[in-house]
């Protein structure tokens, strides 16, 4: 007589199925959807800040036009946030500053340990330093990591919430959007 249900053995094979396919990136409206992130459209808030990195020049956001620009805010606590940094390094390498400008905004941290982080993980991407946590406030930035991102005419584009790798398929696309005109 069969069974009516689906035996144990089934029911665990269609899970792990459902499991993994949920697990890869997939190019979705956004250009990036996972398990470990979450890409929104972001058409705000743009505050204007004037944040300093950790050999002492100031960063203005408006000298950041004429290049796409992802503003990556991290903590070294946060494991995401580390497991994600190598991709933004290599990303970072792969354009060049004038194409794409990555600015890794360390929150709340004291400079030291910032620079101390950067020199363990060989981190050439200017860390600049928002102390009080306002520019994340002011950005609207709630999940570490997140990244935002403006195109080259200094407009945002898209809030990414949680850890990406950077250097995969579907973040090529959402950089390239960015670079287009």
């Amino acid at each position: 007589m069969p069974e009516k249900f689906p035996s144990r053995r089934h029911f665990l094979q269609g899970a792990l199925a459902a499991a993994s396919a949920a697990a890869l990136p997939q190019v979705g409206a956004q250009g990036l959807k996972g398990p470990g992130f979450e890409v929104s459209k972001w058409s705000g808030p743009v505050s204007a800040f004037g944040l300093v990195d950790t050999t002492g020049k100031t960063w203005r956001l408006a000298d950041l036009r004429g290049r796409a620009v992802l503003l990556n805010f991290w903590a070294s606590w946060c494991e995401p946030c580390l497991a994600e940094m190598p991709t933004l390094q290599q990303v970072a390498d792969f354009y060049g500053p004038d194409k794409l400008l990555v600015l890794a905004i360390n929150f709340k941290e004291p400079a030291a340990r910032a620079v101390q982080f950067a020199k363990n993980t060989s981190l050439t991407l200017p860390v600049l330093l928002d102390h009080d946590g306002l520019a994340a406030r002011q950005w609207g930035v709630k999940v570490f990591p997140t990244t935002l991102t403006l195109d080259s005419r200094g407009r945002p584009r898209q809030r990414v919430r949680g850890e990406v790798d950077w250097t995969s398929n579907a973040a090529k696309k959402l950089i390239a959007g960015l670079l287009t005109p």
